[in-house]
């Protein structure tokens, strides 16, 4: 079959090319129009009939559950988040806080070490909230069984060992620790133990000049004397006696487990004069253990932990859990001069890394 096209007429060849009339879309486009109505209204009324055939409950549910993820993404997202804070950072910071003699004082009736008051657990359990907000409550199980049931733990804890601040449920408990615990901190420590050595010894030559010289911390102690000089104090930097320790400041900065962030770390030289007994005490957590490198380690010195007496010895690290009941002293005659070590407190090592990220932000310092 072919197709062929049909001529035009001869009326049709002589009718001119017009453009259609006015009138003529007017009308085309007010049908289109009417059209498009009958569509939209047909939609309507489809929409509400299967509205009518839903059952009510379900949507409930379905108008409680949006308006909950609009608040939620409401109140998220007018928050800013917080950056976490460097040991440099601190370090920075503390020129602004007030430093006294070289020693950063705690100013503040709210700091979690030095006060015990009634609303803690409150607080700490709206930091938590804050931080799982803002990043995840994944693996925050413990801390959150921790800081829920705190007074319980506190309270019923063995007298061995009675953290004063905060117990972390469900951590190995041992009064010592071995080497291998944190084996990478502890080989650096001791790598340079001359280094730490020599500062000190710099350092320790103004004693001859005055009582307490700049930078040292005068502790009560029931005999004796006992002096602490701290680069980090409860998490902040003593910039002054930083910059005096260049290179021992350095090294913390290369340890990987060193606490630096929130209220539980610490790092000093402690000095014992002869003749001194430091009284029996609980430290404020257990999620740290202390680091005390020996600088130098004369007879007749002991340091005891849940009645278990070590002996120190120099170049060596000795890793003990300061929650337990503990005490130290130095027996040795004015000839044999202080016990000196280099302390720094880490991680326990069952910590994980999720709960040390929380904990740094629960516990930071001036929260």
């Amino acid at each position: 079959m072919v197709w062929v096209p049909l001529s035009p007429t001869s009326s049709d060849r002589r009718a001119p090319l017009r453009a259609p009339s006015t009138t003529t879309m007017s009308l085309e486009w007010l049908m289109g129009w009417s059209w498009s109505l009958d569509g939209l209204r047909d939609f309507i009324a489809t929409g509400i009939q299967s509205f009518r055939d839903c059952d009510a409950t379900a949507l409930v549910a379905v108008a409680c559950l949006l308006v909950l993820f609009v608040w939620y993404c409401y109140h998220v997202g007018r928050e800013q988040p917080r950056a976490y804070a460097t040991v440099n950072a601190l370090m920075q910071s503390a020129e602004a806080n007030g430093v006294q003699n070289g020693f950063v004082y705690c100013h503040s009736p709210e700091c979690v070490r030095c006060s015990h008051h009634d609303g803690l657990n409150q607080k700490l359990y709206h930091n938590l909230q804050e931080y799982a907000k803002r990043y995840s409550w994944s693996g925050m199980g413990r801390i959150h069984k921790g800081i829920r049931e705190q007074g319980r733990y506190l309270n019923s804890r063995p007298s061995i060992q009675k953290p004063e601040v905060f117990f972390l449920p469900d951590l190995p408990t041992t009064p010592y620790f071995s080497r291998d615990a944190q084996k990478h901190d502890v080989e650096l420590l001791e790598r340079n133990f001359q280094t730490i050595l020599c500062e000190f010894e710099t350092l320790y030559k103004a004693f001859s000049n005055c009582s307490l010289p700049q930078g040292w911390k005068m502790n009560s102690t029931p005999s004796g004397e006992w002096f602490t000089f701290y680069l980090v104090n409860q998490g902040m930097c003593v910039p002054r006696n930083c910059r005096r320790c260049p290179r021992t400041y350095r090294l913390l900065g290369s340890l990987r487990t060193c606490i630096g962030n929130n209220v539980f770390g610490n790092a000093c030289i402690s000095v014992l004069s002869p003749g001194t007994v430091i009284a029996e005490h609980y430290g404020p957590t257990n999620i740290r253990i202390r680091c005390h490198l020996g600088l130098k380690t004369p007879s007749n010195c002991e340091l005891v932990v849940g009645g278990e007496p070590q002996c120190w010895a120099e170049g060596r690290c000795l890793l003990f859990d300061d929650s337990f009941l503990h005490t130290a002293f130095h027996e040795g005659g004015p000839e044999e001069g202080p016990r000196v070590v280099f302390m720094v407190d880490l991680w326990h090592p069952n910590v994980a890394a999720a709960e040390r990220q929380a904990l740094d932000f629960i516990f930071a310092p001036g929260r």
